[in-house]
Order: C-alpha cells, then sequence, then structure tokens
C-alpha cells in the first residue's frame, strides 16, 4: 500500500514498502518536458537530463557514476513529453547513498559551458543515430503530423538548430521556471525504513525554495488529419497510421486498452495473425495507445518492403473496417481482461516499476489509483464501453500517416485516402 506526504517546502513524496525485497527504486520527478518548451529552446529538457550528470560541485562526471556503480546500483533517466524523471535502483541498505547522490545532481550540477559544449556534440550524434533508425523515427513524425503546430508534437531531442542555441544562461532561466518544489514529486518503491525516510528526504530536499513560480503549460492541442513522408534510401519501408485517441486519466483508456490487444496488441492479436502469420507480408505489424495530459493518440505501426506498402495499409484499412463493423466477441473480451490483469500484476513484482507507477500517477493526475481499484477498473471493461471506444477512435477519415523508407515507384497515394 503506498503512503503520501509532503516536505514542508511543497515537494510530494508518494512511496511503497515492500518489505519482502531487498532493493529499493527511487524517482526524482520533474514536470517538464518537450511539450514546455518553444520551436526557440525544443530539446531543452532533455539537455538539462544530460547536464545533471556531468559534474556537481563536489563530485566529476566520473565520480557520480562510480558511486553508484561501487554500491551495485543503477543510475539513469528519461525525458518524455511531459516529464523528466532521474533514477536509482540499488540494495536497500544504500538508499541514503542513492538519495545524497539524486540531491546532489539536482541542486550543485555545474553546468559548465566546456561540459555544454561537450554535450551538444553528444546529443547531436544522438539525433543522427536517431535519424538512421527509421522505425523509431517514423512515430515522431507521425505526432509532429498530427499535432501539427503544437509542442507536444516536437522532438524530444530538439533540432540541430535549437540545440546549436542553448547557452548557459538559457538552461539556467530555464530550470528556475520548471525545476520547482511544487513541480516536483519524489517517488519510492521497494524495502526501506520507514521512520528514516521521511527525515532524510527532509534533509536533502526540504530546504530547497524556488526562485520563482512554476511556469504552467495551458497550451490547447488539437489532432490534425494528414501526411507526412520522409525519404530515405532503406531496405524496408516504415508506417505509421494515427487515430486521436484518449487522454491520460480518462476511464476509457481501459477498454482502450482491451481493444489495443485483440487489434494489434500482441503476437495473437488480428493484425499481427494474419498480416505477418499468414501473410508474411511484414516482421514487425502492432498497435498501441498513448496517452497525454489532455490528448491521446492509437498508433498502427508496420515495417514491410517497400512493393508491399500498398498491400499492407490495405489489410490494415480492413481490419480498422472489420473492428467497426463486428467489434469484438465477448470471448475475445474476457480473454484480454485476464491478459491486462496478468500483465499489471506481474508489474507489481518490480520495484522500478512500482516507482514509475506511483511517481508518474502523482505527478501527471495527483493522485494514485490502487492496484485492487487498478485491477476493478479492468474486471468493469463491458460491451458498452468497448463499442463506445471502437466508434470514438477508429475513424479512417480522421487518421495521420507518417512514413519512412525507399518508396519505390509504384507507391499509391491514393490507398491512404480509403
Amino acid at each position: 500500500m503506498f503512503k503520501k506526504f509532503i516536505l514542508g517546502n511543497g515537494v510530494r513524496v508518494v512511496c511503497e514498502h515492500i518489505p519482502f525485497v531487498r532493493s529499493v527504486s527511487l524517482g526524482i520527478w520533474v514536470r517538464t518536458g518537450s511539450r514546455d518548451e518553444n520551436m526557440k529552446n525544443n530539446g531543452i529538457s532533455h539537455f538539462i537530463e544530460h547536464m545533471l550528470f556531468k559534474g556537481t560541485e563536489k563530485r566529476s562526471a566520473a565520480v557520480i557514476a562510480e558511486t553508484i556503480d561501487n554500491i551495485g546500483g543503477q543510475l539513469n533517466a528519461f525525458t518524455g513529453k511531459e516529464c523528466t524523471c532521474f533514477y536509482a535502483k540499488i540494495l536497500d541498505e544504500h538508499l541514503d547513498i542513492a538519495i545524497e547522490v539524486l540531491s546532489d545532481m539536482l541542486f550543485n550540477s555545474l553546468y559548465a559551458k566546456k561540459d555544454i559544449t561537450v554535450e551538444k556534440k553528444v546529443i547531436l550524434e544522438e539525433i543522427g543515430m536517431y535519424e538512421d533508425a527509421p522505425e523509431e523515427l517514423v512515430h515522431d513524425i507521425l505526432s509532429e503530423a498530427v499535432w501539427e503546430g503544437s509542442a507536444i508534437g516536437y522532438p524530444i531531442l530538439g533540432t540541430r538548430k535549437s540545440l546549436r542555441g542553448l547557452n548557459r544562461d538559457y538552461i539556467l532561466d530555464y530550470i528556475k521556471g520548471r525545476y520547482t518544489p511544487e513541480n516536483t514529486v519524489i517517488s519510492i518503491a521497494g524495502n526501506y525504513d520507514e521512520e528514516k525516510l521521511s527525515e532524510m528526504l527532509e534533509r536533502y530536499f526540504g530546504s530547497w525554495k524556488a526562485e520563482k513560480n512554476a511556469e504552467i503549460n495551458v497550451e490547447t492541442v488539437e489532432f490534425k488529419p494528414g501526411l507526412s513522408i520522409k525519404e530515405k534510401d532503406t531496405e524496408q519501408v516504415h508506417i505509421c497510421i494515427g487515430f486521436d485517441g484518449v487522454e491520460n486519466g480518462n476511464e476509457k483508456l481501459y477498454p482502450l486498452l482491451a481493444v489495443n490487444n485483440i487489434f494489434g496488441g500482441g503476437m495473437s492479436s488480428r493484425l499481427f495473425q494474419k498480416i505477418r502469420e499468414k501473410k508474411g507480408l511484414v516482421y514487425s505489424i502492432y498497435s498501441y495507445p498513448t496517452a497525454y495530459n489532455d490528448v491521446g493518440l492509437f498508433t498502427v505501426y508496420a515495417g514491410m518492403k517497400p512493393e508491399q506498402l500498398n498491400e499492407v495499409i490495405s489489410l490494415v484499412y480492413d481490419e480498422v473496417r472489420f473492428l467497426l463493423k463486428k467489434g469484438i466477441s465477448s470471448q475475445e473480451l474476457e480473454k484480454t481482461k485476464e491478459q491486462l490483469k496478468g500483465n499489471y500484476i506481474l508489474g507489481l513484482e518490480s520495484t522500478s516499476s512500482r516507482m514509475n507507477s506511483i511517481g508518474k500517477s502523482e505527478l501527471m493526475l495527483g493522485y494514485i489509483n490502487t492496484p485492487e481499484e487498478i485491477l476493478n477498473k479492468i474486471e468493469a471493461i463491458d460491451m458498452e464501453g468497448v463499442n463506445k471506444i471502437i466508434r470514438d477512435v477508429f475513424n479512417l477519415g480522421q487518421k495521420g500517416v507518417s512514413i519512412v523508407g525507399n518508396l519505390k515507384q509504384g507507391f499509391d497515394k491514393k490507398i491512404l485516402e480509403l
């Protein structure tokens, strides 16, 4: 069972004591990501994530890594469209070390000009690597197409132009506006001393004061049907077909997860069985929902030889039409509910996944559902909710399409309009 308390300066803490494990996962969650940026500073959230590992007043980058490596722990971070997380997983006896190191990184990083120069080169290489991975790039291009003009469609890594414009003053000013106590959640899951935890967190985080109020994103996002094609000399062509989805916290997300399992969520799904197993037209095909604060996306991805593209698109559309016409059976619904419950329960066995779940939920929604509540929501999925979400999401007349690859002669753009 998780607990929540608030430090004296407003930092929220959510924790779940799991006494039968020997590990503990700790995450520092900050509500800032690429959708809080503009065209000029796009990529700054991800850049700051990198800079926190480059050295503090008392630790070099190497010493930061060694401090956690020497106790057999893991230290890492990630940036998303709406949040940034710095986290560690260690043995329970070393929780105090992880808390001290993460607080040192957060409050005492140097942001040295020479490190900024070096890290720009690193991230420019990361952008190049990403652009050389068309199976990844095609998803970003879809976001840019359907959310054109909105920051939520910006790439998390930024662009070459925006990165070159970043400087130390710009970075520090952004941190003042986004890295604030009320914009931060600390999440902990695993085995720890409950009596000592609040004292340790207050000691290392309690004196943190905001220099100015957190900047709040008030952007309105609108889904825009569209087509984005990026020609690249690749063996395969990669395509994403996106539909307007469901936002984070919406109860309709549960029936959508059930539909996704059946439609394209795994190896037993309709898309995989028909287009890969029976037809042999693709190596990879799947679907997935993405949920953000006020908007969502449902995406179908496939990778294939260029000459198979027309047929694969046609078959995906056929499966969408079949889903709209016939829906799913009661037997399929019961099966997918068991899959969802099983996947969720298995995830509870990892301290990392529990830390992620409670931390992100508190940060983005302001509340946390208990495991029992989640399982009850899954069990409550019914045919009425499923049929409604199918009608709401799977609209072939309102879709976005992105394609990356070598579009050889014979590709017919008209097929995308079906």
